[in-house]
């Protein structure tokens, strides 16, 4: 790896704020969830058990394809397996990983969000929900890739949520549309007496057609 250093620098400084987001935005609590960001070989990723608001520039914490840690001497998070797994099988540039509790409610009722709207496509399709695995394994990193097959985001069974992203923005943007519309579903579905429309396979499709164009050319979404 031979970026240069201020780039590195950069680099972690807008994951450290994308990591801090997390917090000021309710989608994580404490050191709970992880922020990773894919330079070529190198994975800089946040430290296990570190408050994000203590985290500086010489917290730098980085590691290769493999797992091994190349820069820093903090421990990496402790969910790095499920970060690794999704850079050696995506295109990823950004994962971000929470405990949204809207998300982390759904994930124990049902095997998958209902397309309550029309933002699912933009996820690739409706969000599955991973079967439970302890914690930081393999198994749940496993469990987790079968569940974002074809999308972008997905639950993980009592756990919370796992989304990537061409940028942390991007990958912080479609962990708060995942949490908005768990949250528009359990409104929803409480409303004694009612059950929630759902979109068709087809709306869905029209939906992901028509946000492809979405945003200012040259810019995308973000």
């Amino acid at each position: 790896m031979k970026d240069h250093p201020d780039h590195l620098a950069a680099a972690w400084s807008d994951l450290v704020t994308t990591a801090r987001r997390t917090v000021a935005d309710g989608l994580v609590v404490g050191t709970s969830g992880n922020v990773s960001c894919r330079l070529k070989d190198l994975v800089l990723v946040t430290p296990s058990g570190v408050p994000y608001d203590r985290l500086g520039p010489g917290d730098l914490t980085a590691v290769d394809l493999a797992g091994t840690q190349i820069i820093g001497t903090l421990r990496p998070t402790s969910e790095l397996p499920m970060h690794l797994a999704v850079y050696r099988s995506t295109t990823a540039a950004a994962v971000v990983h929470t405990h949204a509790p809207y998300a982390t409610a759904v994930s124990t009722l049902v095997p998958e969000l209902p397309p309550v709207h029309y933002m699912t496509a933009a996820l690739g399709g409706p969000v599955r929900v991973a079967p439970y695995a302890l914690y930081g394994s393999d198994e749940l990193a496993a469990h987790m890739l079968d569940a974002l097959r074809d999308r972008t985001g997905c639950l993980l069974q009592n756990h919370g949520t796992m989304t990537y992203g061409d940028s942390l923005d991007q990958a912080l943007d479609r962990t708060a549309q995942l949490e908005w519309m768990c949250r528009v579903w359990l409104t929803a579905q409480s409303v004694p007496g009612h059950t929630p429309s759902l979109l068709s396979a087809g709306q869905l499709d029209a939906a992901a057609a028509r946000l492809r164009g979405y945003g200012q050319r040259g810019r995308g979404r973000d």
